[in-house]
């Protein structure tokens, strides 16, 4: 039996469905949940996507944005149970 196709089957439950379709250049809201001692909270992080690295479940969005003159890269990797949802900002 071939490795691949096992791996592919098996990443295919984790995969996330309701991404919206985005690509380089779209102004993006990310919430991702933050762990402050025994409380989980949703932060929003707005910005425009930089870099984009399509890799099935290793898939990552680099988001960059403004904050306070300075810019501001993260990366997402946009399939992890730490991101709530993406959203597709219209402004």
């Amino acid at each position: 039996m071939k490795l691949s196709p096992l791996v592919k089957s098996i990443e295919s439950d984790y995969l996330k469905k309701d991404l919206p379709a985005f690509s380089v250049g779209d102004l993006i809201i990310v919430n991702v949940f933050i762990q402050e001692a025994n409380k989980k909270r949703i932060q929003a992080y707005q910005g425009t996507i930089v870099r984009q690295h399509r890799a099935g479940l290793n898939s990552t969005i680099t988001v960059r944005r403004i904050s306070k003159g300075i810019g501001v890269e993260r990366i997402f990797p946009i399939h992890s149970p730490d991101i709530d949802s993406i959203v597709k900002s219209v402004a």
